[in-house]
C-alpha cells in the first residue's frame, strides 16, 4: 500500500510568486484555486470586499498546472 503525504508550505504575508496557467473560484465564492506554469496549486481567501490573501500552496506536480477542475459529491 502507498501512502500519501502532503507537502505543507509556510510563508509570511506574501505566497511566493509563481506564473498563473489556470484559475478557478470555487462555488461559495471563498476561494481563488490557481495553478502554474512551475506545478504548484495555490489557494488563496477572497473576502466580501475583494481582497485576496495567500491560504495555502500544493506541491507535488512535475508539470505545468493548466487545467482545474470542480469535483462532484
Amino acid at each position: 500500500m502507498r501512502t500519501w503525504v502532503p507537502a505543507v508550505a509556510v510563508w509570511g504575508r506574501t505566497a511566493p510568486s509563481h506564473s498563473i496557467t489556470a484559475m478557478m473560484v470555487t462555488d461559495d465564492q471563498h476561494t481563488v484555486v490557481t495553478g502554474s506554469q512551475e506545478g504548484q496549486i495555490c489557494l488563496w481567501d477572497l473576502s466580501s470586499d475583494l481582497k485576496i490573501s495567500s491560504k495555502e500552496i500544493l506541491f507535488g506536480h512535475t508539470a505545468s498546472v493548466t487545467c482545474l477542475a470542480k469535483a462532484r459529491e
